[in-house]
C-alpha cells in the first residue's frame, strides 16, 4: 500500500514538473520575445531619428545651394543688362553713322554729277573750237597737227638732233653706272678667298728608313707606285720629303693619300701599293660625293638628282687655269644668285644654270664634243628645266642669249673667271701672251704703238690720226678684237683700247 502510494506521489510530481518546465519554458519564450520587440522596435526609433536628422541636413544643405545658384545668376543677368544697354547705344550711335554716310554719299554723287556735267561741256566747247578753227583754216585736226610738226621740225632741226644725243649718251651713263654699282655689289658680297691649284704636291718623310722603303729595291717600290697611280714621283727635290707631280689634281690626291697610307703602315711592297690605290680610289669616290653635297649645300641649290651631285663634285678635281672648277662655279652661283637678285629675276633658274655651267668638264675627257655642248646633254639626262639649260649653255657664246638669266650666268663667269689672283698663267704663256698681242695690234696699218698692260688683259693702241679716222676707228677696234680672239687662246677676256683724238672700246670675248 505504501509502495502504491509512493509510486503515486512519484507519478504526480513528474506530472507537476513537467507541467512546471512547460509553464517556464512559455514564460521564458515570451520574455524573449518581448525583447526582440522592443529591440525592433528600438531599431526603428533610432531609424526615424537618423531619417530626420538626415532630411533637416539635405534641406538645410539644398537651401545653401539654392542660394550660391542663384547668386552667380543674379550677377550674371546683371551683366547681361549693361550689355544690352551698352548694344543698343551703338546701334543707336551706327543708325546715326549710317544716315551721316548717306548724306555724304548723296552729296558726293551730285558733285561727281556736276563734275562729269562740266567735263562734257568743255569737251564740247573744245570740239566746237576746234571745229571752227578747222573751217577758217580750211584744214582738219591732224592735218593742222601734222603741219605744225613739220613746221616745228624744220626750224628746230638742230636743237631736236642735239637734244637727241644728249638724252642718248645721259641713258647710256646712267646704265653704264647701274651696272658698275650692280657688279661691284655683287663682288664686294662675295669676297672669297682664291686658292690657285699647283701641279705638285710634297710629302713629309718621317726617316731616311721609310724613304728607303718608298724607293723600294732597285726602285721596284716607287714604279709600281707610279704605275698604278699614274703620276710621277720626285725623290732628289728635297731630303726630307717627296714630291709628287701631275697635271691631273684627282691623280695627284689619290697618289697623296695612298702615299700616306703607306707610309704609316710600314709595309710597303708592290702587292701592297695596288690594294692601297684601289682602296684609295674608292675612298676618293666617296668624298667626290661629299665635296658635291658640300657645293650643293653651301649655294642652297636642292633637288638634283644624286649622279648629278657626284658628276658635280668631280669638278673639284679639274682646274681651269690653276683655279678649281668647282670652286668657280661655286663662286658663279653665289654672284649669279645676287646679280638675278638686284635684277628681279628668276634667282633659282641663274643659281642652278651657274653652279652646273661646268658640268660637261667632268666627263669631257670621256666623251666627244665642247663642254658645253657634253654639259646640255648631262642636263637633258637628268630633267633639268629647259630654263636652267639655256641658263648654262650661253656662258662661252655657242649658243644665243634666250633669258636674262643666260647673260646673268655669261656675267658671273666673266667676273669669277678674270679677276685678279682668280687663275693663272705660266710665266712662259704670260710673256708669250703679252708679246702675240702687242705683234696682232702692230700688223695694222695706222698703228704707231701699242702696249699690252693689265696683266695682257687690256691692249692700248695708239693710231696715225692722219691715216685713221673716227668712222675708222671703231672697224680697227673691232677687226684687232676679232683677230686676237681668234689666234689666242686666254682667260677672261682681253679689253681693246684704240686711242686717237678719242678713244674707243672694243672686248673680245
Amino acid at each position: 500500500m505504501s509502495i502504491k502510494i509512493v509510486l503515486s506521489l512519484l507519478a504526480l510530481s513528474g506530472a507537476a514538473g513537467i507541467a512546471l518546465g512547460y509553464v517556464l519554458r512559455w514564460l521564458i519564450a515570451l520574455g524573449q520575445r518581448g525583447s526582440l520587440e522592443l529591440e525592433v522596435k528600438q531599431k526603428l526609433f533610432d531609424a526615424k531619428e537618423r531619417a530626420s536628422r538626415i532630411i533637416q541636413e539635405a534641406e538645410k544643405r539644398a537651401s545653401l545651394t539654392e542660394e550660391d545658384l542663384l547668386a552667380p545668376l543674379a550677377e550674371r543677368e546683371e551683366k547681361l543688362a549693361k550689355v544690352e544697354e551698352r548694344l543698343a547705344k551703338k546701334e543707336e550711335f551706327l543708325d546715326e553713322r549710317e544716315r551721316s554716310i548717306a548724306e555724304e554719299s548723296d552729296t558726293v554723287r551730285s558733285r561727281e554729277n556736276e563734275a562729269v556735267r562740266l567735263k562734257k561741256e568743255a569737251e564740247e566747247l573744245i570740239e566746237e573750237r576746234e571745229t571752227e578753227l578747222a573751217k577758217i583754216a580750211r584744214l582738219s585736226k591732224d592735218e593742222a597737227l601734222a603741219r605744225l610738226y613739220r613746221e616745228f621740225e624744220k626750224s628746230h632741226e638742230e636743237a631736236i638732233l642735239h637734244r637727241l644725243q644728249k638724252l642718248e649718251t645721259a641713258g647710256h651713263e646712267r646704265i653704264e653706272t647701274k651696272a658698275r654699282e650692280l657688279l661691284i655689289t655683287a663682288i664686294h658680297r662675295l669676297g672669297n678667298a682664291v686658292n690657285a691649284e699647283t701641279t705638285t704636291f710634297s710629302i713629309t718623310i718621317p726617316s731616311e728608313e721609310i724613304k728607303g722603303k718608298v724607293i723600294g729595291k732597285e726602285g721596284r717600290n716607287i714604279k709600281a707606285f707610279e704605275r698604278a697611280t699614274g703620276v710621277d714621283v720626285l725623290i732628289d727635290e728635297a731630303p726630307d720629303k717627296i714630291t709628287i707631280s701631275s697635271f691631273d689634281p684627282l691623280r695627284r690626291h689619290v697618289a697623296r693619300m695612298a702615299l700616306e697610307k703607306l707610309i704609316a703602315d710600314g709595309r710597303i711592297q708592290p702587292a701592297k701599293i695596288e690594294e692601297v690605290v684601289e682602296k684609295t680610289r674608292e675612298e676618293v669616290q666617296d668624298l667626290i660625293k661629299k665635296r658635291g653635297d658640300e657645293a650643293c649645300y653651301e649655294t642652297g641649290i636642292v633637288g638634283l638628282d644624286p649622279k648629278l651631285v657626284a658628276l658635280l663634285g668631280r669638278l673639284a678635281f679639274r682646274t681651269s687655269y690653276g683655279q678649281s672648277v668647282l670652286q668657280h662655279s661655286v663662286e658663279m652661283t653665289h654672284l649669279a644668285g645676287m646679280l638675278a637678285g638686284e635684277l628681279g629675276v628668276d634667282v633659282e633658274v641663274a643659281k642652278r644654270g651657274a653652279l652646273l655651267h661646268d658640268i660637261g668638264k667632268a666627263v669631257d675627257h670621256e666623251v666627244t664634243g665642247t663642254h658645253v655642248e657634253i654639259g646640255r646633254r648631262i642636263l637633258e639626262k637628268f630633267g633639268l628645266s629647259k630654263e636652267v639649260i639655256q641658263a648654262m649653255q650661253s656662258h662661252h657664246e655657242e649658243y644665243p642669249y634666250e633669258t636674262p638669266e643666260a647673260i646673268i650666268v655669261q656675267v658671273a663667269d666673266a667676273i669669277s673667271g678674270g679677276r685678279p689672283g682668280a687663275r693663272r698663267d705660266t710665266v712662259e704663256r704670260y710673256l708669250e701672251r703679252l708679246t702675240d698681242l702687242e705683234r696682232i695690234a702692230k700688223t695694222f696699218e695706222g698703228v704707231e704703238k701699242c702696249y699690252a698692260i693689265q696683266a695682257g688683259r687690256e691692249i692700248r693702241v695708239f693710231v696715225n690720226p692722219g691715216k685713221v679716222s673716227d668712222l675708222a676707228m671703231h672697224k680697227l677696234a673691232r677687226d684687232i678684237a676679232e683677230r686676237v680672239q681668234k689666234e689666242l687662246r686666254y682667260p677672261g677676256e682681253i679689253k681693246v683700247n684704240i686711242i686717237r683724238e678719242n678713244r674707243v672700246v672694243e672686248f673680245a670675248r
